[in-house]
């Protein structure tokens, strides 16, 4: 970059001056705009006797001072867009290949376009430019695209003002939107099980078991080795991924000893049923090496998710065919990536807490956990309001009813209770106001498992009338 941003057209002269007895170099030069420029060095050096040493640090002080001029960087008439595209060159050694084809496609095909358009040169980057860019990018993408294109901007801009391209950063000033929150699909528990039987013999099968059971990442379970299986200790250690990167338009394989963070790297243990699943991969794919002979993909081999010649499974193909098999078995369509979700939802829906599930999943941030899946955590909720027994001391416990809550009639529960109720902690709520017990409450939880349902008042009722027979 600093070849496209340098002014080498800039000559220094020099000559001597005598001062107070002393020797000074006065050097004078033209900038890139034109302005004539002056700056005064004294040598310390008297007078008499020192000409030639005072000639001699003038020619290496004008030198110097000219090569660090022209090393300077010149960004006038340097439009935006291409500041933009060249700090993605500076930058591309020093991040992984996947986010330089992530930071690639914002700029190419997002930031550079609309700013090329306009004619936004770097030096005169408004915070208004860039809060119009957003807006503008909104009628075509979601909030969370604008984050992603906003971290771009700021760490080029950043970049600028490091290399004194320009004077400061003007993004304190811009305005990102809210992004949205995006709430996954999650599976029951009981639809859990019968996708596993649904998917068995399929291509989808392994992919399904690591992605439902431990919830990894599409990269990790195409990742997997067989060196990260160690049946001895029964554990499954994560610590390779193979991801797709768009590189200048094509799609690139990447596999590499290294996962999304350094919390991703983690040791699990290999649970009876997918250990007995994977000696029985394993058992197959020595099958098809020695049917297949030179057709079978040696090299690839090491991988636990191939096909019959030893080809590894794409990352894609779990992506695109996952939702397409769940619409064909009569299963709701959700994408692969909400098995990793249905994973945190049946974890917590059996009483792990969230700590422990942000390292089952390989969360880098407790925070992380705690956004995406807080909101699922009913028996934290319930003990909660199990807790707050002050109100037991006030004239609203004299109200609490005493009959029997199942079979009392003002359970004969509509839509009205649905329509109400906001979500699962309003329909709580409802139940806790009739005098429902918590104990009872939390069996329907971990009864139901109902993560995906909005028709709290049916699964409760029916969960009701099952629990008023066999009590």
């Amino acid at each position: 970059m600093a070849e496209v941003f340098t002014n080498k057209k800039i000559k220094v002269s020099a000559h001597l001056e005598e001062r107070y007895g002393l020797y000074r170099i006065l050097l004078a030069w033209t900038d890139g705009i034109g302005n004539r420029q002056r700056k005064s060095v004294s040598t310390g050096l008297p007078i008499k006797g020192n000409k030639g040493r005072a000639e001699e640090m003038m020619s290496n002080i004008r030198r110097e001072h000219e090569n660090k001029l022209r090393s300077k960087p010149s960004v006038e008439n340097l439009l935006f867009a291409d500041f933009m595209e060249k700090w993605l060159e500076v930058i591309k050694p020093e991040i992984k290949l996947t986010t330089y084809g992530g930071y690639q496609m914002n700029v190419q095909t997002a930031i550079a376009p609309y700013f090329r358009k306009r004619g936004i040169m770097l030096d005169e980057l408004t915070a208004d430019d860039i809060n119009e860019f957003y807006a503008d990018q909104l009628k075509r993408v979601k909030a969370t695209s604008i984050h992603k294109f906003h971290a771009n901007i700021s760490k080029a801009i950043k970049y600028a003002v490091e290399k004194d391209y320009i004077p400061y950063s003007i993004m304190g000033k811009v305005k990102r939107p809210k992004p949205e929150r995006y709430t996954g699909k999650f599976l029951k528990q009981s639809e859990t099980v019968d996708l596993f039987e649904a998917v068995k013999g399929h291509k989808l099968e392994l992919g399904v078991i690591f992605g439902a059971f431990y919830g990894l990442r599409r990269a990790e379970i195409v990742g997997l080795r067989w060196e990260s299986i160690n049946f001895e200790a029964n554990t499954i250690t994560i610590e390779h991924s193979v991801t797709v990167a768009t590189i200048d338009g094509k799609n690139v394989i990447i596999a590499d000893d290294t996962v999304k963070t350094k919390s991703s790297y983690r040791t699990l243990p290999l649970v009876q049923p997918i250990r007995a699943k994977l000696l029985a991969v394993q058992a197959e794919q020595e099958k098809n090496r020695k049917l297949c002979g030179k057709s079978y993909n040696k090299e690839e081999s090491r991988y636990i998710y191939t096909d019959v010649l030893g080809n590894r499974i794409k990352p894609d193909y779990l992506s695109g065919e996952f939702p397409k098999f769940m619409e064909k078995k009569g299963f709701r369509r959700m994408r692969f990536h909400d098995l990793r979700h249905s994973c945190a939802s049946l974890l917590l829906a059996n009483g792990v807490p969230l700590k422990s599930i942000q390292e089952w999943l390989g969360h880098s941030d407790f925070a992380i956990t705690a956004n995406i899946y807080a909101h699922l955590d009913f028996n934290s909720k319930l003990a909660s309001a199990e807790a707050m027994t002050w109100i037991d001391s006030t004239t609203l416990a004299g109200e609490k009813e005493t009959s029997e809550p199942i079979n009392n009639p003002t359970l004969e529960m509509n839509t009205t209770y649905d329509s109400s109720a906001k979500g699962l902690s309003d329909f709580l709520y409802i139940l806790l106001s009739l005098g429902i017990s918590p104990e009872i409450i939390q069996a329907w939880l971990k009864q139901t498992d109902f993560a995906n349902t909005n028709k709290y008042a049916d699964s409760f009722r029916e969960f009701s009338q099952s629990f008023a027979v066999n009590s």
